[in-house]
């Protein structure tokens, strides 16, 4: 008999916009689907109504998308297992979770959160059965008498459960370290803690990828499955990315979506490729990979047993190599909502600025810092003009200045190149001092874009001989 089809899932809850942290775990349940020639499914899990967000699961298909991260099965895509938002299969769970009443493996709980309260306030750690001694007869003819009840999962006192997880190996936890945690709520609506189980079974689910924190959990998971009589399916659960050695990235507390990074110039393949690295390894010194190429090369073996810190200053490395690798028209195309932001930018020729920029832009929000000289320009400190190098100050650039005006004023600026090197030549000077002193008198800036040469370009013949006056004044 062949191995049945992988079949992977993704499932996050509508809360706001998806977290690095959750689109890690989707492209890792996408690259062992894709690897193993199996499917890779989206499901909403919207049970936690007083959580949700209007607008969330848009983003969520929105993000999956952009991110490359393409489902076989979804909410907007179909599939033989749909529905695949969690709140359209209601009528499902309650079938399930009264045929655990009858087995035995849950029971009607009628507790109030009054006495709930009170029992954790007097020292409890976990539920302790109160209703389960009520009797099966009793608990029917509360519930039909309309009185409102949970069903909670009803875990065996004595004994271990264990499972084998394929990244940490042997997992076992005790019976009674384990909550009898609720299946049903007093709405009708299922619980994480039984939708996930009832959902993985039905969509045949066979590898659940997910976060650590699910790591000692998943044995009174898999005791549902039991009870049910359905197979367990594999499990990998993934250590979480560090924002540091002591905190979780956690978008509950404000940490960056994909989204926000999206907005500030990286690009997804390059989020992608990163966030691939935070938590698995090639097992070589390599670094950037296609999406192709991360499935390709993806494995379980390189899962790591420990937390990964988010290292931004990584990611805006790795963007840059994106960001070079791009076409000249792709980069501008990128990079125009960019200088949209920027009304100073209104005027100039962005496109011949784009070729500036696209060697030296990290991430496309660089284009506000890369051209600030544009309007910070008149406060410049003249101490710019020291350069140990070309030895050159201000007194130079005073002397020098004059001569300079002169000959922008009678230069096209697209030969101002050449001219400025037959000065140096002409004048006794080395052309790095010219250059120097051209290009700081009329941006200001000690980094720019581009040269001299290309500074007068674009800013033009009116603006740079504007600029280089105004210098010349205030030596």
């Amino acid at each position: 008999m062949s191995d049945p089809v992988v079949r992977t899932r993704f499932a996050p809850s509508p809360t706001g916009y998806l977290h690095i942290g959750g689109l890690r775990t989707a492209l890792y349940a996408y690259l062992f689907a894709r690897q193993k020639g199996g499917r890779f499914i989206l499901r909403i899990e919207d049970t936690d109504l007083e959580r949700y967000v209007p607008g969330a699961v848009d983003i969520i298909l929105r993000t999956m998308k952009d991110a490359g991260l393409l489902y076989d099965e979804g909410p907007d895509v179909g599939g033989d297992y749909g529905p695949y938002i969690q709140s359209e299969r209601k009528d499902t769970y309650l079938k399930y979770a009264k045929q655990l009443v009858d087995s035995g493996g849950a029971y009607y709980c009628f507790c109030t959160k009054q006495r709930l309260k009170a029992m954790y306030e007097g020292g409890a750690t976990k539920y302790d059965k109160a209703c389960l001694r009520l009797g099966r007869a009793e608990a029917e003819r509360r519930a039909a008498a309309g009185e409102p009840y949970v069903i909670r999962q009803n875990i065996p006192e004595t004994g271990t459960s264990a499972y084998h997880d394929l990244v940490f190996g042997h997992i076992a936890v005790d019976n009674k370290e384990l909550e009898d945690n609720v299946l049903i709520k007093s709405d009708g609506m299922p619980t994480y803690n039984f939708a996930n189980v009832v959902d993985d079974h039905l969509m045949a689910v066979n590898y659940v990828i997910r976060g650590v924190e699910y790591l000692s959990s998943t044995p009174k998971y898999n005791l549902l499955y039991r009870g049910l009589g359905w197979e367990t399916p594999q499990y990998m659960h993934l250590q979480p990315i560090m924002r540091d050695a002591a905190h979780k990235l956690s978008k509950r507390y404000g940490d960056a979506s994909y989204e926000d990074f999206v907005a500030r110039g990286f690009l997804p393949a390059a989020i992608v490729n990163y966030i691939a690295l935070l938590g698995w390894s090639p097992k070589d010194d390599r670094e950037k990979f296609t999406l192709d190429e991360l499935v390709r090369r993806f494995s379980v073996e390189g899962l790591s047993k420990s937390p990964s810190i988010f290292d931004e200053n990584k990611l805006r490395w790795l963007n840059a190599q994106y960001i070079k690798e791009l076409p000249p028209e792709e980069f501008h195309a990128r990079a125009l909502p960019f200088y949209a932001g920027h009304a100073y930018l209104e005027g100039y020729d962005l496109k011949y600025l784009s070729g500036l920029l696209h060697g030296r832009a990290e991430v496309l929000s660089d284009v506000g810092p890369l051209t600030a000289f544009l309007t910070e320009f008149e406060g410049f400190d003249p101490a710019l003009f020291v350069n140990e190098k070309w030895k050159t100050d201000p007194a130079l650039a005073k002397a020098m200045l004059p001569r300079l005006i002169d000959l922008a004023k009678n230069t096209d600026p697209q030969a101002i190149g050449e001219a400025l090197n037959a000065f140096a030549a002409d004048n006794g000077y080395k052309k790095g001092q010219v250059l120097w002193v051209f290009r700081i008198a009329v941006t200001g800036a000690k980094n720019t874009p581009g040269g001299a040469a290309e500074m007068a370009i674009l800013l033009g013949k009116t603006e740079a001989c504007r600029r280089l006056e105004i210098t010349l004044k205030r030596l």
